[in-house]
């Protein structure tokens, strides 16, 4: 019998590799400029064209290669950063491992040109599928240029996996945020489809944070700086009232690695506790310095995880630092001189009446154009009421927004559920008594036992159905806004933003882009209250962005989810009057599901007689 074990091929093995390292084009994008790193390059130019699943190219101006190197690199655990084990509790490159080239030439072509300063010629390097297809001198500028072609294009299985262009230019967009933040000193640029979409100067971590996320940036970031022995940590957080409801900003760098740690960022929210409101999370930029003998980076091959020998000291420190940073910024709001008091007031500090703080600003001549613009505004608000009003009162019932449509059978209100027929019982409001407990829950009583009621997830209910037949009919009223608010997102939430954007029109929202990269918030959905916009789209962006990976799939379930999510924590502890609790159980009833909430929780739970007496006995 012959043997059964035997050695893969390289290319296989390469392949294999790839799998870990190589999951997607923003993988590429991170492999290649962090070797651009390593070569000591002073500009890095990334380009990027069909969202990198055409052409992914990093030039840098670094050291180059020799002839050797640049085809040695190619092989599988080729490296220059490390000669023997001890190397790996020493790292301080970005690269290390030896693998990243030899993957991503194993799954795309790639074609690598670099040159020595002290080389008269250049070398050229072109290999498909690990195959080597071209070696040669060439004339080229001192640096290196690697132009990785049609990813994938061997495994029409894994290019199939990718996802759509927006979804993988945001992830693109992620990874070259976490270089460019890492190495404010590096200038950077970024090429989309021909288009320079970003041109990152040298300079100060402040301002190449203010370059990225835009001037809004400016005024919420404060500096948080602690030294100690075992590590310091420096950077930015951003100030409580700037949080927002999208993840996406929290970025931690150890020894400028970008790295992933849930328990870091659990120290860094238990500092924020009580500063923010349920579902917001702040800005922060933090690095750490520390020995690299006291944590190990060869955890995983994408090298963002992270082990630290006493992790729970680099917890309590960071905590520390934090809480000292919001200690000493919170107290005192930021001043904008540019800004004009009367339309833009800050939140008061606890325990200063908010006209106190304005009281000084709002006599003297100073302010006269300024409560003149004020009162034309409101005037322009009830221009052509009166002559519209016998009009507006004729089409009021047919456009106001019925959170709670009153379906009835006759005299009496059926409660008979269109998705569950609840063993084909019937309530309505004779055979019923409904009780709020701790304004949180409903209890309700009929004749054949008891049925408690979660609040908060029925309105979610209630909400999603409305949003889904919205979206679905494309007839979302919208209510405007008096002055239009700016909407600050980062640019990945705004790639979001773009696709999602009719939607979002169809919800009610009312957007409108200035200068191609501002969006300014003019009307939100019909119904809402005081809600704010900011918060309401942040909430979408949230969900779609965290939970929907492939926008083309279920997209309207995910934003309906969003909506209806956000716009019930109103309803999570509120007292209500008999008339609300009734159209509420109503309206639940009524529902496409009346047992679910869009999330998946229970909603309702019944309680029949017998079991009542059951428990009690």
């Amino acid at each position: 019998m012959r043997d059964l074990i035997q050695l893969l091929p390289d290319a296989i093995a390469n392949q294999i590799a790839a799998g870990e390292v190589v999951q997607r084009p923003a993988s590429v994008v991170k492999e290649l400029m962090e070797n651009a790193i390593d070569a000591q390059a002073t500009y890095i130019q990334l380009i990027i064209k069909d969202a990198g699943k055409g052409i992914i190219q990093v030039i840098d101006n670094g050291t180059g290669m020799s002839e050797t190197d640049a085809r040695m690199c190619f092989e599988r655990h080729a490296t220059s950063k490390i000669r023997k084990a001890e190397d790996l509790f020493s790292i301080k490159t970005m690269g290390f491992r030896g693998e990243a080239m030899a993957s991503i030439a194993s799954v795309a072509q790639v074609e690598l040109k670099t040159r020595r300063e002290q080389d008269e010629l250049g070398s050229l390097v072109r290999i498909e599928a690990s195959v080597l297809k071209a070696q040669e001198n060439i004339q080229h500028p001192i640096g290196t240029s690697i132009t990785v072609k049609n990813l994938f294009y061997n495994i029409p299985a894994r290019r199939n996996f990718l996802k759509s262009n927006p979804v993988e230019i945001r992830h693109i967009l992620d990874e070259f945020q976490h270089v460019a933040l890492a190495h404010p000193n590096i200038r950077f640029s970024f090429v989309q489809n021909e288009q320079e979409t970003d041109q990152l100067p040298a300079e100060k971590l402040g301002k190449r944070i203010v370059d990225l996320f835009g001037k809004g940036y400016r005024e919420q970031l404060a500096s948080c700086e602690e030294d100690t022995s075992y590590v310091s940590i420096k950077g930015y957080v951003g100030k409580p009232e700037h949080a927002k409801k999208t993840r996406g900003e929290q970025f931690f760098f150890v020894n400028d690695r970008y790295i992933k740690n849930a328990y870091l960022n659990h120290a860094v929210m238990s500092a924020y506790e009580r500063l923010l409101p349920e579902g917001s999370f702040p800005f922060y930029v933090l690095f750490l310095s520390i020995d690299p003998s006291h944590i190990d980076i060869n955890v995983h091959p994408t090298k963002t995880e992270i082990k630290f020998d006493d992790e729970r000291s680099i917890y309590a420190i960071v905590q520390a630092a934090v809480r000292k940073t919001l200690s000493i910024h919170n107290l005192i709001p930021s001043l904008d001189f540019d800004t004009n008091v009367n339309f833009n007031i800050p939140h008061s500090p606890a325990g200063l009446p908010s006209s106190s703080r304005t009281g000084n600003f709002s006599s003297g001549t100073g302010n006269t154009h300024s409560n003149k613009h004020v009162q034309d505004a409101w005037k322009k608000l009830y221009e052509g009421l009166q002559d519209n009003i016998q009009a507006f009162e004729q089409q009021a019932p047919t456009i106001k927004p019925q959170l709670f449509e009153q379906h009835t059978h006759g005299s009496e209100t059926i409660l008979q559920s269109r998705a569950n027929q609840r063993e084909n019982t019937e309530f309505n409001s004779s055979n019923f008594q409904v009780i709020q407990i701790l304004q949180k829950y409903l209890a309700l009583s009929w004749s054949n036992g008891l049925i408690l009621i979660d609040q908060k997830r029925a309105y979610q209910r209630i909400l999603y159905d409305q949003f889904m037949d919205h979206l679905q009919r494309k007839n979302g009223a919208s209510q405007q806004l008096l002055f239009p608010k700016l909407l600050h997102i980062n640019p990945a939430d705004q790639l979001i933003l773009e696709e999602i954007k009719e939607d979002l029109l169809y919800l009610g929202f009312q957007l409108a882009l200035e200068d191609g990269a501002k969006y300014w918030v003019k009307g939100i959905p019909a119904g809402l209250g005081e809600e704010d916009g900011q918060s309401l789209l942040e909430g979408i962006l949230e969900q779609v962005k965290h939970e929907a990976s492939d926008l083309s799939k279920h997209r309207n379930e995910k934003i309906a989810q969003a909506m209806s999510n956000r716009s019930a924590i109103r309803y999570q502890q509120k007292k209500l009057s008999t008339e609300e609790m009734n159209a509420l159980v109503e309206q639940l009833f009524a529902s496409s599901n009346p047992n679910s909430s869009p999330n998946g929780e229970q909603i309702s739970r019944a309680l029949h007689l017998q079991e009542i007496i059951d428990l009690l006995n």
